[in-house]
């Protein structure tokens, strides 16, 4: 049997459907929950240094589950020229914002959960359209930074191979 172990604030919160989910399935887990004090301690530091970095990496995260959303209706076009304006506006507001900040990330001066999310939206869709980014060279750059990232390109060189 697996050991489960469900993390959250000592809230209800987002968690609360998890522990319902592990309740009706008669499923036993560690709910561990953290103490608002606590929680700056365990906090991972990639979502920006200040609270405007932190604001501007939670807007590209939630631009990428936009672009996630939105491709569906990408891969149901069967206009090609609609297609492709559907697909340039949002790589085309990533080059922006990489070219409004001179050290080749998202924000900041360091990788940011904002520069893994637009890696791992890119990831996704150019494996079946290649040519997604060809003109967006900066995104095309990024792709290779975050690549190289020695922690980043271990796992990758490890991960296992999945379709998504």
């Amino acid at each position: 049997m697996k050991d489960y172990k469900l993390t959250y604030f000592d809230i209800r919160g987002k968690a609360e459907i998890s522990r319902l989910l592990f309740a009706a399935a008669g499923v036993q887990y560690a709910d561990d929950r953290i103490k608002r004090k606590d929680w700056p301690a365990l906090k991972p530091s990639l979502s920006g240094k200040t609270n405007l970095e932190q604001a501007q990496c939670d807007v590209i995260v939630q631009t990428t589950e936009d672009l996630r959303a939105e491709w569906v209706k990408v891969f149901r076009e069967p206009d090609e020229t609609k297609k492709a304006e559907l697909q340039k506006k949002f790589w085309k507001n990533f080059q922006d914002t990489l070219s409004s900040n001179s050290s080749g990330y998202m924000v900041g001066d360091g990788i940011t959960l904002g520069d893994l999310a637009v890696y791992d939206v890119m990831e996704i869709h150019t494996r079946d359209y290649p040519d997604l980014i060809k003109n967006f060279p900066q995104l095309q750059t990024h792709r290779q930074k975050v690549a190289s990232i020695p922690n980043i390109k271990k796992y990758l060189e490890n991960r296992p191979v999945t379709l998504y």
